[in-house]
């Protein structure tokens, strides 16, 4: 399959680098000659120096033998004028990355009049996870997730605290039908293996047979979506900051933002509702005390810099605020907020990446899929006789820590594997993966034939 991506960024190449655990074919175009070069040297990929505005460079590659594009540059309207053109000459489905309020107001009428299949927003769908987190509390619909006869709950150790310091084959002779798939500790979501043991404050994720699940998530559920929440704080004005003032507002919550830049207040005070709109450095903590900083239900800092983030997190969890959440680009700097505590840490490219990979892949491979706290997700898979997971006992499929088959639907039958199980052609196979793992789930789910 040819795919094209158009910008060598960080985001173009987040989704490139994926792409080839799949083995697909990526051409991936720039203007900045350096940027191409870079990639050259670190993947297997066809790189085009040019401007994919320009009608004749999408014909010269030969667009219209492509299944898919992702526009992705630095400019909106780039992105779009892009991605339409190479959807009228012939390719056969577009994506473009559009990231501007005023753009996501128009959102359909853009797709439609343009002929754009999806449009990805980082900051949006960021938004969406931090949003779903403090507004519902339990990320996955109060604690359920069905398909079929499976189901996964969600919910707090100390809720049930037969379970707090059993490591996973204490909990398997608990739960001898259920399979703890996912820990969130701290922050940080965690694929479980062997000896890891559960602390109080981890959330569980348990996987099992329905009607088992359904009993256990009687026993650890208060009736109800968690809605106390009433007052935050957002530091960071931009696009993220713009659009989860916007939500949590309409959540009905008490919203403070703060925004070192003059103008940007400016923007942000005209054009959101009922939120207070703060001039100032949000690093400085007489500031933030002064606004009554340890009232706050719920921090969370997404600025435009990793480093300030981190300060601002750690500031948060020293004046005792419930839940404080951190947008976090790099890596390095990621593994440091966790450690400090914080409650969430979100990587936009990681989120981004992951929902175009869903888009591409379509219903034929994966046809269902849930985020975890913006980290991780739980998927369904149609086990094809392609795949290279088919045939093999699980113990041999070499996972990586951060993935695991945590159950298979076979016809009627419900199946929580150990390392001898085998998939099926056929198996709809339910599976847990960190968004980090992403270049090795395609290698898993890829066709057998394409080494």
């Amino acid at each position: 399959m040819n795919i094209a991506i158009v910008g060598a960024g960080k985001l173009g190449r987040k989704v490139a680098t994926a792409l080839l655990g799949g083995n697909y074919e990526i051409t991936i175009i720039d203007k900045n000659e350096e940027k191409l070069q870079k990639v050259a040297n670190q993947m297997d990929v066809m790189t085009i120096h040019a401007d994919a505005r320009e009608i004749k460079v999408l014909q010269n590659m030969g667009i219209d033998n492509f299944q898919y594009l992702l526009a992705a540059t630095d400019n909106d309207e780039t992105n779009i004028v892009i991605a339409s053109f190479a959807k009228k000459l012939g390719c056969r489905r577009v994506i473009a990355r559009v990231r501007e309020p005023e753009h996501m107001n128009q959102f359909f009428f853009i797709k439609e009049k343009m002929g754009i299949d999806s449009i990805v927003n980082p900051d949006l769908a960021i938004t969406l996870e931090i949003h779903k987190y403090l507004a519902e509390k339990y990320t996955l619909n109060n604690g359920i997730f069905t398909s079929g006869k499976i189901a996964l709950t969600e919910f707090y150790a100390r809720h049930y605290p037969r379970v707090i310091g059993l490591t996973m084959p204490q909990i398997k002779e608990m739960f001898p039908n259920m399979l703890v798939a996912a820990i969130s500790r701290k922050g940080k979501v965690i694929i479980p293996h062997g000896n890891d043991d559960i602390h109080r404050e981890d959330i569980l994720y348990i996987i099992g047979e329905k009607d088992e699940i359904m009993e256990l998530n009687k026993k650890v559920h208060v009736k109800g979506k968690y809605t106390n929440l009433r007052k935050v704080m957002i530091v960071g004005g931009g696009k993220t900051g713009f659009y989860l003032a916007e939500k949590l507002s309409e959540f009905g919550a008490a919203v403070k933002l703060v925004e070192k830049s003059k103008e940007r207040c400016y923007y942000l005070s005209t054009h959101l509702k009922n939120v207070m709109v703060l001039h100032n450095d949000g690093t400085d903590v007489s500031f933030l005390e002064e606004e009554n900083f340890d009232e706050m239900d719920a921090f969370v800092a997404c600025t435009g810099f990793d480093e300030e983030n981190l300060l601002l997190a750690l500031t948060a969890k020293q004046h005792g605020i419930e839940d404080v959440i951190s947008k976090v680009s790099r890596e390095s700097y990621k593994e440091l907020i966790e450690r400090m505590g914080v409650d969430m840490v979100l990587n936009p490219l990681d989120i981004t990446a992951s929902n175009i990979l869903r888009f591409i892949q379509g219903t034929k491979k994966i046809i269902s899929s849930t985020l975890i706290q913006g980290q991780a997700e739980i998927m369904e898979i149609v086990a094809h006789s392609h795949m290279k997971m088919i045939d093999k006992p699980l113990s041999e499929l070499n996972l990586p820590n951060g993935m695991l088959i945590a159950a298979i639907h076979r016809g009627e039958q419900v199946i929580i594997p150990k390392g001898d199980t085998t998939i099926k052609w056929n198996d709809r196979v339910i599976l847990v993966s960190l968004l980090k793992e992403m270049a090795d789930l395609e290698n898993l789910i890829k066709n057998k034939d394409r080494d």
